[in-house]
């Protein structure tokens, strides 16, 4: 029998962090670019930024059912793992005219750009399938 210590709280390896290079268009002062620093999170914070992303709307029989939205739901996602920059900071969201990281994000990147930072925000917090299987196992 193994030893169940190894589960303890104390035991888990805590948040996991990574740099990650989104865009090669944000450049230090030599000209290097600057790499973002992405976060693991726990499965609390990932059903925050669900539940935020579902609405209640009315079903068959007028009974009301959620209804995830995929696409806020990864923004969600996305903005909660991005560690640096500080993406809540009021004078960037200004400098792009939008207030939220959400907005922000969407502001600041290149569709690829943003695409690579979902890719490396669903590696970090162990997805291996496809966002939208698992938006799909949600519901149901």
């Amino acid at each position: 029998m193994s030893d169940l210590s190894v589960f303890f709280a104390q035991n888990a390896v805590a948040e996991t962090t990574e740099a990650v290079v989104v865009s090669p268009r944000f450049r230090d002062a030599a000209g290097e670019p600057v790499a973002w620093k992405l976060r693991s999170m726990t499965e609390e914070e990932n059903e925050t930024c669900r539940k935020a992303a579902t609405k209640h709307v009315k079903g068959k029989n007028g009974m009301r059912v959620p209804e995830t939205n995929a696409d806020e739901y990864m923004a969600n996602l996305v903005a909660a793992s991005v560690a640096f920059p500080n993406l809540k900071d009021a004078e960037l969201q200004k400098s792009y005219g939008v207030m939220g990281a959400g907005p922000l994000l969407k502001k600041m990147l290149l569709p690829g750009e943003y695409a690579l930072l979902i890719q490396k925000v669903q590696e970090l917090n162990g997805f291996d399938r496809d966002m939208n299987e698992l938006v799909d196992e949600v519901k149901n």
